[in-house]
């Protein structure tokens, strides 16, 4: 198994959820590259989108993911580094990629207001459509899918774990 797990995933689907449990499990580290973005710029991320342009907040956002330097440890970034090109790459060079995957159905039902879950549209974009918009690069980047659809958390995390532990 490469040194790291890297879940990637539409908002909702419990990378960081999941993500701190397996990393409990399997006795590695825990890393949320969003928590390191508000460290580094010393704001929330919804006043650096709104400060900086969702443009302005994919460079930091693919910076600060391209200089992890860990080993041992479960990264949970958020849902758009898939569109940060240097950052997946140096994910793929340092570990395994899992995409939590979920339907649309699920996520919505999940979501409710992506406005208050943070979830950055773009002028005129439904959910449904950045939905469809990132399972392309979900299933490109993927080394390991675990589907979530009709389970519980504790299924998506011990459905992971015996995945990764498989690919061992």
């Amino acid at each position: 198994m490469k040194e790291n797990l890297i879940f990637i995933g539409m908002p909702a689907v419990g990378k960081s959820t999941v993500g701190i449990v397996v990393a409990k499990r399997l006795g590695m580290n825990f890393i949320d590259s969003d928590l390191l973005i508000q460290e580094q710029e010393g704001k929330l991320l919804r006043e650096i989108i709104a400060e900086v342009g969702d443009d302005g907040f994919l460079k930091i956002e693919n910076q600060v993911n391209r200089d992890i330097q860990c080993e041992h440890a479960v990264i949970s970034p958020g849902g758009s580094v898939i569109y940060c090109e240097e950052a997946m790459e140096h994910f793929k060079e340092i570990g395994k990629i899992v995409y939590l995957k979920a339907s649309y159905q699920t996520i919505k039902k999940r979501i409710r207001n992506p406005k208050k879950r943070g979830v950055v549209l773009k002028e005129g974009q439904t959910l449904k459509n950045l939905y469809d918009e990132r399972v392309g690069y979900f299933e490109k980047y993927a080394d390991i899918t675990i589907d979530e659809d009709g389970c519980q958390i504790e299924e998506t995390i011990d459905n992971v774990i015996r995945a990764v532990e498989g690919e061992a």
